[in-house]
């Protein structure tokens, strides 16, 4: 241990839809406990509290709990929010609803979109500002008045004021807040300008119906939780994440409800590049494949992408510094058929966790990924842990004889084979997403795989990209819990300037950056955690005038100069498009800088106990098993808690452990490292 490690005793805990995981990290005592509980999805808090009861980990000992939760997400997606009003300027109520004249089917007219804010509760004041910033009418703060009494005559929660132009000059905004504060009658009030600074008034909007919509259940969840946490001793501070990957105090974390929006796969992703750095393995392409899903994200020099356009619905632009996360509708539970064309089709619809896949036991009639796993001796029956004793092996088959089979033509152990064919092609092109489609070439990465269901698929999905290598933590089951409590503290602060770059006052451009800078340094120390190491990292938005999409374009150290951002604009362009014009002007559209409060090292080895381990890799075989690989091969099983510090398997082999399998096919190599994890190297396919 280093001067620069995590001391104390720590608490991750991630809340998934299907399962609350739980690591406990006691520096001291040099002791690691994990617990996976299910999801009390009524509330929470309950479930955070049963890991804890798991793990057997006292609460009033703890030095601090760092909590990811899906509260906002799941709000956002199953559209259960609070009564919400917006006070907006004369004349745009109907921002929120007419977008960007887009449309759900691309070549109809089906679908609809409801805006999260009804027209009823949208209302109009006189005001105006101009682009410029000027004043073109002044607030008419009486009619503000009266439009705040209305809503809280309809009994609205949560209030967001969202004025034309208010990124360029807030003050009507801010006077509006002021007034907002005698008359709302709670503290659920947000201002555009205050959670997203910059231009286009439809995003800004959206970004702000969505967090005053979460923002009073947020609130009640993390005070009820902090409650309960009390009751049991707890007296620090308890840390949530955000979608960015970083964390916030529990005490200001609904003031910005929205950077929750998707915190539980960035914490996945923040323990991705932690274990990716520490292993010397910098440049990652992250896979995280769970019951319903597969999440996807780029690592390049340990620093994961992030982005500040991220959709997670149709028509649902959330404008916040988010981890570049893309989704595809395949996990273990996705449901094959053949479909009316005569064709075989995996997901998106899934068996979720009730039925769940038939391999379960609890009553799954249809063929999914984790059957055809386990009909091809992937899976051990005897180490599925559902609560409900499984399944034979003869019903799986008999469902897949007759559903896919039958209609193709093929046998049942060939129609699960061509399902895991499909789901490996489907899962690939999510990872083209975040890689080919932005310009990088998949095998200058590695594929780091997690999970419950990753390490079953990372090989051969790295085989189709042409991936050369596959890192398998130590803990795939709970990585995001593991994000929990590597990751740093980290604010991000966007404004926008949108001017032609050679009209730009740059002096006006440095300040920004240094306000931004100091707002949040102040930020990290509101906060009262140790970190080790505070660092700023700022970037630009820029596109060429009369483009509509944005670059973001990284800054090294310093001020920059006009000829600096020029010039790394042309060069971040040509990369991205491979396309040079000099003739057409830049503009500067955005600042940004992200303020990260580096904590101390965690030490990663710790979660594999070494006294379990076995003095050579045949003491760690715990036998063989037939699985199909183009055939079936007797292929030896390992338990992954008792290789040998300096294990290498050959492949084909089976690695299993508490919470999820790795499959090894021939001709694949793995080493372990210092930290427990599994590198494999991919070989040629006898």
């Amino acid at each position: 241990m280093t001067d620069r490690d995590l001391t104390g005793s720590f608490a991750g805990i991630d809340v998934g839809g299907t399962f609350t995981d739980l690591i406990h990290y006691d520096s001291r005592a040099g002791r690691v406990r994990l617990a996976k509980v299910a999801t009390t999805l009524d509330n929470q808090a309950h479930g955070v509290l049963a890991a804890l009861d798991a793990a057997e980990v006292d609460a009033a000992a703890l030095d601090l709990i760092v909590h990811g939760t899906t509260t906002t997400t799941n709000a956002v997606l199953e559209r259960r929010l609070c009564k919400t009003g917006l006070i907006t300027t004369q004349g745009f109520r109907d921002v929120l609803e007419l977008g960007r004249r887009t449309r759900p089917q691309a070549y109809g007219m089906k679908g609809q979109f409801r805006p999260l804010i009804p027209r009823d509760l949208r209302l109009e004041v006189p005001e105006r500002m101009l682009a410029s910033g000027a004043e073109h009418l002044p607030l008419d703060e009486d009619a503000l008045r009266i439009a705040l009494r209305r809503l809280v005559a309809e009994d609205c929660e949560a209030l967001v004021i969202h004025f034309l132009h208010a990124y360029a000059n807030p003050a009507h905004e801010r006077r509006a807040g002021e007034i907002a504060r005698e008359e709302w009658p709670n503290g659920n009030i947000t201002l555009g300008h205050a959670l997203l600074s910059e231009s286009r008034e439809y995003e800004r909007g959206v970004t702000a119906a969505v967090n005053a919509s979460v923002q009073p259940l947020l609130r009640r969840y993390v005070e009820r939780l902090a409650d309960r946490l009390s009751e049991r001793g707890y007296a620090r501070d308890l840390l949530v994440m955000n979608g960015n990957g970083g964390m916030v105090s529990a005490r200001i974390v609904a003031e910005e409800a929205a950077k929750t929006v998707m915190s539980g796969p960035a914490s996945g992703v923040m323990a991705a590049a932690y274990t990716g750095r520490r292993a010397g393995i910098p440049d990652l392409l992250t896979y995280d494949m769970g019951g319903t899903s597969t999440d996807v994200a780029m690592i390049r020099g340990a620093d994961p992408a992030v982005s500040h356009e991220i959709e997670i619905e149709y028509a649902m632009p959330i404008h916040v510094p988010m981890v570049d996360v893309r989704t595809v509708g395949a996990g273990g539970g996705s449901i094959a058929r053949v479909n009316a064309a005569g064709l075989l089709q995996v997901g998106p619809e899934s068996a979720g966790s009730t039925p769940g896949p038939i391999c379960y036991g609890k009553g799954g009639t249809e063929p999914t990924i984790s059957d055809a796993n386990m009909l091809l001796g992937r899976m051990n029956p005897d180490r599925l842990n559902t609560g409900a004793g499984g399944v034979l092996l003869d019903t799986i088959r008999k469902a897949f004889a007759e559903k896919i089979a039958a209609p193709l033509g093929l046998d049942a152990t060939e129609a699960a084979a061509a399902v895991l064919r499909i789901a490996t092609a489907k899962m690939a092109d999510a990872v083209r997403m975040v890689s080919i489609s932005l310009g990088e070439d998949p095998r200058d990465f590695a594929l780091f795989a997690f999970g419950g269901a990753g390490p079953l698929h990372a090989c051969a999905i790295a085989r189709e990209l042409g991936v050369p290598r596959v890192l398998v933590p130590a803990r795939p089951g709970i990585t995001n819990a593991l994000g929990c409590i590597v990751a740093d503290l980290r604010h991000d602060f966007v404004q926008t300037i949108n001017r032609p770059l050679d009209l730009c006052d740059m002096d006006e451009v440095h300040a920004a950056f240094a306000r931004q800078a100091e707002d949040g340094r102040a930020a990290i120390d509101r906060e009262h955690v140790e970190i080790a190491e505070l660092r700023t990292a700022t970037s630009v938005d820029m596109q060429f005038i009369g483009q509509t999409h944005l670059l973001r374009v990284p800054l090294p150290d310093g001020l920059p100069t006009r000829e600096d951002l020029r010039s790394l604009f042309e060069d971040a362009y040509f990369r991205r498009f491979q396309v040079k014009l000099p003739e057409i002007r830049p503009a500067l559209v955005n600042v940004n800088t992200s303020v990260i409060g580096r904590r101390p090292e965690v030490d990663l080895s710790q979660l594999l106990d070494a006294s379990e381990r076995k003095a050579s890799l045949a003491e760690a075989q715990s036998g063989t098993r037939p699985v199909y690989f183009d055939g079936w091969v007797e292929t030896p099983v390992y338990w992954r808690d008792h290789l040998p510090g300096d294990a290498v398997l050959e492949g084909p082999a089976i690695v299993e452990q508490m919470d999820c399998t790795l499959v090894m096919e021939p001709g694949d190599t793995a080493r372990q490292d210092a930290d427990g994890n599994l590198i494999v190297t991919l070989g040629e396919r006898s």
